[in-house]
């Protein structure tokens, strides 16, 4: 089951762009593009693309403007722009259950090519991998497509570059997102702490920790305990708990989205060597009620940029750059699966402020901007109609 802790409030602030989403089946009137159903209100068109089953995560080809899709039981599809699904086979076996399965896809960097299909792309993608016994952890591989027709494509030379460290029991807090530093020379990935607590704050695993690595797996060199050896020669910062969302702003700067307990979602500036204080602080409290000291008690950890209490379960999050929503520029967009909701959060410095949230009809597990600059929002799949893949543009969009 996803963790979202906390109990739920439903605030109603809309901002002037709110949306609310039709079904598939039952979409408002409004105009339609790619055989796709739209619907118009307050403001936005709203259209439905496709669906999938149990969605995770998705990353455009800016060359071609194809958009990968992966699902968690362990299958990958992409759109065209034309509207056409197509199938990657070639994908690894996953360790399914719980928050498991296919996780992350993200394109290697310095692929900014041109043609029609995703022949010859190298792209990075995490899953959930089975240990021995009853232990799992979270792995990411990097292989390259070969695309056979402009809807049929293959995974090939898929290697494992890194793995969580230790494999554990459970099937929950893999995290295992997945970014590249601006200059293109670095990966990043979260490790979440697996529900396992104490991980969080051990340097001798990779557990809870957000890690940086050379393009090839390998730990990079510079990051701070580096004169530990391996495992902790990985890590770049430490005491996180499930970190969903991994993401570089337009100034280059790193920040996680990150689930709190019962209460305290954060949204972090991430920064080397530094200790974000999972488990020995939290905005939130235990499941069974314990609390757990404050943030405020701890001045020598690093304090969350803000934090949720009632949570809004993070699915997501990226910094929108695009010109079609000039307000939204520069802005964190979080997509929440506990309320269903769209927020919009500010950059104040080293400091974030939420100023609106819109209602969306199911959990929402992706964002992205696709090259025209219209936001596409991957539903989660887990309940009854979603899994549903919608892009959003203003209505007076062309």
């Amino acid at each position: 089951m996803i963790d979202f802790g906390g109990s739920v409030r439903l605030l109603a602030l809309l901002s002037p762009l709110a949306v609310a989403v039709a079904s598939c089946a039952g979409a408002a009137p409004g105009e339609k593009r790619d055989g796709s159903e739209a619907s118009v209100k307050d403001g936005l068109r709203t259209q439905v693309l496709a669906q999938f089953k149990e969605p995770w995560a998705m990353e455009f080809d800016q060359g071609t403007g194809i958009l990968l899709v992966t699902e968690r039981g362990g299958t990958m599809k992409f759109r065209t722009p034309d509207g056409k699904i197509g199938t990657v086979s070639g994908l690894p076996k996953v360790a399914y259950g719980g928050q498991g399965g296919l996780g992350d896809v993200v394109f290697a960097p310095g692929q900014a090519g041109s043609g029609k299909t995703l022949d010859g792309r190298t792209i990075y993608l995490s899953w959930a991998e089975a240990g021995d016994g009853d232990t799992r952890g979270a792995v990411v591989g990097r292989g390259a497509l070969a695309c056979a027709t402009p809807l049929s494509c293959q995974l090939n030379g898929l290697k494992v570059i890194w793995r969580q460290t230790p494999k554990v029991t459970g099937q929950g807090h893999y995290s295992h997102r997945i970014a590249f530093s601006p200059d293109g020379k670095y990966l990043f990935v979260s490790s979440g702490e697996r529900q396992k607590f104490t991980p969080a704050q051990d340097l001798t695993g990779n557990l809870g920790k957000v890690l940086r690595l050379n393009l090839d797996g390998t730990p990079a060199a510079g990051n701070p305990f580096a004169n530990r050896g391996a495992p902790s020669d990985q890590i770049w910062s430490y005491g996180h708990r499930n970190l969903l969302g991994l993401a570089f702003d337009p100034q280059g700067r790193l920040w996680d989205m990150e689930h709190g307990p019962a209460g305290g979602d954060e949204l972090n500036i991430i920064k080397p060597g530094q200790n974000y204080g999972w488990p020995l602080v939290s905005n939130g409290d235990h499941y069974d009620g314990r609390a757990i000291p404050r943030h405020s008690t701890r001045p020598d950890l690093a304090a969350p940029a803000i934090s949720w209490n009632p949570v809004i379960a993070p699915g997501n999050f990226m910094f929108y750059t695009g010109t079609m929503f000039p307000q939204w520029r520069g802005q964190a967009l979080v997509g929440g699966m506990k309320p269903n909701v769209l927020v919009r959060v500010a950059i104040e410095g080293e400091k974030a402020r939420e100023v609106a949230r819109t209602p969306m009809p199911h959990r929402i597990r992706d964002l992205a901007q696709a090259p025209d600059g219209s936001l596409w929002v991957l539903e989660d799949g887990k309940e009854s109609g979603a899994g549903r893949l919608l892009r959003l543009t203003p209505v007076d969009a062309r």
